[in-house]
């Protein structure tokens, strides 16, 4: 019987879970460390017993993985991890599954670090540091991007010179383990929607949708990089380049620009108070009510568009912490795209129900289980 640890790296959390894999995967427990690099903090759940949360200090990113591993100890029953998955943010445009990872891999998944500099380096850190800590357990990388190789080329490419698109710039889409995760979902609970048109809506402090039709990608708001789209907590979502141009004749070099539209965009950005949906919903502010508005309509406008990609609509999807947990965000987001069938029922809205709707189409809230793919693609390889 195996043990597979899943390890998920962001900029200042890493969040971890224990799967042990039988007849079928089970959870034992899961859990994250937040404030990495200032004081942290260990929250963890093991089954239904009550969550455990205790300081554990200053550490960076390498110290949390052994933080994590002395947390899991006791309940590992005297046996180790036989595969360490890991959520890797980009894998380029050849990588369509999942992979073991290896030295040669790992400095070949290095040089998109430029394309999501909120995720990879920190991605890449965690599997050095889980080497170091098990040297004997086989290394497995389940990637965002892998969900959608195989879009239709028109896609995939932008308006400018070609030569570019084979030097790599072009749209790798994002959040593919949670998308997927919500198509397995649907495969299981409603599998006739599963094979139709299905636009998933993963929403959070990052945010894309995705246009999905047989349960394969057909195309994804975010692009190149992560910072396309959707309006996000920090980062600003579809922007005119001419804007880049103007404040760089204005000045800023890449660096500002890159703190400005990774860290000050966004939600935080437009309402000059907080990239938290939840303060920014609670807020009297004019500022904060029109960062909220803005990021409801851009959500709007893609839904639409996505529709008309997929020539129809089936189903619509939300999840992201967002997506599942703020109803007037579903609802705002909703109200005025009757004409796609799309409406909601208040109560089951409210009620943060599995289907939500009172139209013709089905609406859904599902939760983004990104640990449980992660432990399902290491299992293959055990």
């Amino acid at each position: 019987m195996s043990l597979i640890l899943t390890l998920n790296a962001g900029s200042s959390s890493l969040k971890f879970a224990l799967f042990r894999q039988g007849e079928t995967l089970l959870r034992q427990l899961h859990g994250q460390v937040d404030g990495l690099g200032a004081q942290a903090r260990l929250d963890m759940q093991v089954g239904a017993s009550p969550r455990e949360t205790r300081e554990i200090g200053a550490l960076a990113l390498s110290e949390a993985v052994a933080a994590v591993f002395s947390a899991i100890t006791p309940h590992l029953g005297g046996q180790m991890p036989n595969g360490i998955g890991h959520r890797i943010v980009h894998g380029g445009a050849d990588i369509d599954g999942p992979r073991v990872l290896d030295a040669r891999l790992i400095e070949n998944l290095e040089k998109f670090e430029p394309l999501a500099p909120l995720h990879q380096p920190f991605c890449l850190a965690t599997v050095r540091a889980a080497m170091a800590q098990f040297p004997k357990a086989r290394q497995v990388g389940a990637f965002d991007t892998a969900f959608h190789r195989g879009h239709p080329k028109i896609h995939d490419m932008f308006a400018i010179p070609r030569h570019f698109y084979d030097e790599g710039i072009r749209s790798y889409g994002f959040h593919g383990l949670s998308f997927r995760h919500i198509i397995e979902t649907l495969q299981t609970r409603a599998p006739d929607i599963a094979t139709g048109k299905v636009i998933v809506a993963h929403l959070g402090n990052g945010a894309s949708l995705c246009g999905i039709e047989n349960g394969r990608s057909v195309s994804s708001t975010m692009g190149f990089s992560a910072l396309g789209g959707l309006c996000m907590g920090t980062r600003p979502g579809q922007l005119d380049p001419g804007v880049l141009l103007y404040l760089m004749k204005g000045g800023m070099d890449a660096a500002a620009l890159s703190d400005m539209l990774y860290h000050e965009s966004g939600l935080k950005g437009l309402s000059g108070i907080s990239n938290d949906m939840r303060e920014l919903l609670a807020s009297p502010a004019d500022n904060a009510q029109e960062a909220v508005n803005y990021y409801i309509s851009r959500i709007k406008r893609e839904i639409g568009a996505m529709a008309a990609t997929l020539g129809g609509l089936d189903a619509l999807v939300f999840t992201g912490g967002v997506g599942q947990n703020a109803s007037v965000v579903r609802e705002r987001a909703v109200k005025g795209l009757e004409f796609l069938g799309l409406s909601l029922c208040s109560e089951l809205n409210d009620a943060n129900a599995l289907r939500i709707e009172s139209g013709e189409i089905p609406i859904f809230v599902l939760p983004a289980d990104e640990e449980r793919v992660i432990a399902e693609r290491t299992s293959r390889f055990l």
